[in-house]
C-alpha cells in the first residue's frame, strides 16, 4: 500500500479521523510504501498543522521542520515503510496523471504536484493508495470511502490513539 503525505499528517497531528487511517493501516498489514516527495510533504505540512492547531499563522522555523522531520522518519522505521525511489517512468506516469486528473487541466480531482507523484508511484507499482480528501477518490485509483460517517455531519469522538509511540513523542 502506498501511503499519501495526508494520511501521515492525519495521524501524527492527530486529527479527528487518524483513527480510521491507523485501522486501515492495521487491516492492510503491509508492505506500506512511499516516495521521498510524500517524505518532504508529510514534514512540511505537519509543522504548519501543528502550528495552525495553536492558531499560530506564521511559517514554520527550521528547528519546528526539524522536530516533524523526526516524527515523520519514525513513524516510517515504526510501520518500515519502504521509500521508492523516483525513476524516469514515475516521472511520465505523474505528468500524464497531471494531464489526465490535474489541477493545471481543470479535473475535478484537482492533483497537485506531490498528489500526481504518489498516484504515479501507487499506479506504476501496482499498489492500493491510502489518501485523506476527495482528490483521489476522482481518479482510478478510488478507494472505498475510509468511514461509514457521513462527510456533512460533526466528528465522531477521537478514540484513543494507537499512533507509533516513538513518532507522537517527538511531536510533544
Amino acid at each position: 500500500m502506498f501511503i499519501d503525505a495526508s494520511v501521515i499528517v492525519a495521524i501524527l497531528v492527530p486529527e479527528a479521523d487518524a483513527e480510521v487511517y491507523l485501522e486501515r493501516l492495521e487491516k492492510h498489514g503491509g508492505p506500506f510504501f512511499l516516495s521521498p516527495l510524500v517524505r518532504f510533504e508529510a514534514a512540511i505540512s505537519l509543522a504548519r498543522a501543528k502550528l495552525r492547531s495553536r492558531n499560530d499563522h506564521r511559517n514554520p522555523t527550521p528547528e519546528m521542520i526539524a522536530l516533524t522531520r523526526d516524527a515523520v522518519d519514525y513513524f516510517i522505521e515504526d510501520l518500515q515503510i519502504q521509500e521508492i525511489p523516483i525513476s524516469s517512468a514515475i516521472g511520465v506516469a505523474a505528468l500524464d496523471a497531471a494531464v489526465t486528473y490535474g489541477k493545471a487541466v481543470g479535473h475535478p480531482a484537482d492533483l497537485n504536484f506531490g498528489d500526481c507523484f504518489a498516484y504515479a508511484c501507487a499506479k506504476t507499482h501496482r499498489l492500493p493508495l491510502l489518501y485523506k480528501g476527495n482528490d483521489f477518490a476522482k481518479t482510478d485509483l478510488a478507494q472505498p470511502p475510509t468511514s461509514a460517517h457521513p462527510p456533512d455531519a460533526p466528528p465522531p469522538p477521537r478514540p484513543r490513539s494507537r499512533i507509533p509511540s516513538t513518532a507522537a513523542n517527538r511531536l510533544r
